[in-house]
């Protein structure tokens, strides 16, 4: 079957059919379009995660390195920092020289922070999810109804034969095949962008526990020092 036999079958099919192929093409389009984009994204949100960690393992002065976030748009693991040093900072104006009461309010605001970097890195992949499982149904439907509509017009025919079959099968399975072609595709796309957003969250993860044990050190001299004086 060539390419222009193809088009004049979809073009000759029943109305139901021919929308449940052009939902599955739109459904295809937006599929191909977020799995683009997302990929963009989450290359971008690694990038961005080797870099500040590079530059915070480098640093020496922690409010230097804030003060230098704060003129600039942070996201990602900078703004996990960003948050959690500044509360860090409020927390200690305020007062507060415990070590449990300074980690434990530069934890909430990192985990705060966690959550809405999570949040957007994870944003449109049920997108995906959806295409993936519906599609293979919708094109299903599509078959069912095509079949039915073929079973229909061999009534009005006194002798069926392949010839009179074959079309309206043909038809019916187009809109599983259309059906499959978004699914895969989307599948594919949900399960690598799913682990690509796991293991930038991971590096978050991990680059939170260590942001926290120099607070934890640098709460400890703090709680120190106000002892002695």
């Amino acid at each position: 079957m060539n390419d222009a036999n193809l088009i004049e079958i979809m073009l000759h099919a029943s109305p139901v059919v021919q929308a449940v192929i052009i939902l599955l093409a739109v459904m295809s389009i937006l599929a191909w379009t977020v799995a683009l984009a997302k990929n963009y994204q989450l290359r971008k949100a690694a990038k961005e995660a080797n870099d500040f960690q590079k530059k915070f393992d480098e640093t020496n002065d922690l409010t230097q390195l804030y003060y230098e976030l704060n003129e600039s748009n942070s996201w990602g693991m900078s703004k996990l920092f960003e948050a959690g040093y500044q509360e860090f900072v409020r927390l200690k104006k305020q007062g507060v020289s415990d070590t449990a009461d300074l980690l434990a309010g530069t934890q909430r605001a990192m985990k705060v922070a966690f959550s809405k970097e999570a949040e957007d890195l994870e944003s449109q992949l049920p997108t995906l999810a959806t295409v993936g499982s519906s599609a293979p149904y919708i094109g299903l439907f599509g078959t069912v109804w095509g079949v039915m509509h073929a079973f229909q017009s061999l009534g009005n025919i006194q002798h069926a034969t392949l010839a009179a079959v074959a079309p309206g099968i043909a038809e019916a399975l187009i809109a599983t095949a259309i059906g499959l072609f978004a699914a895969i595709p989307a599948v594919i796309a949900f399960n690598n962008l799913s682990s690509k957003a796991d293991k930038v969250l991971g590096q978050y993860e991990i680059f939170a526990d260590g942001f926290l044990t120099v607070i934890q050190r640098q709460a400890h001299l703090l709680s120190k020092n106000s002892e002695t004086a």
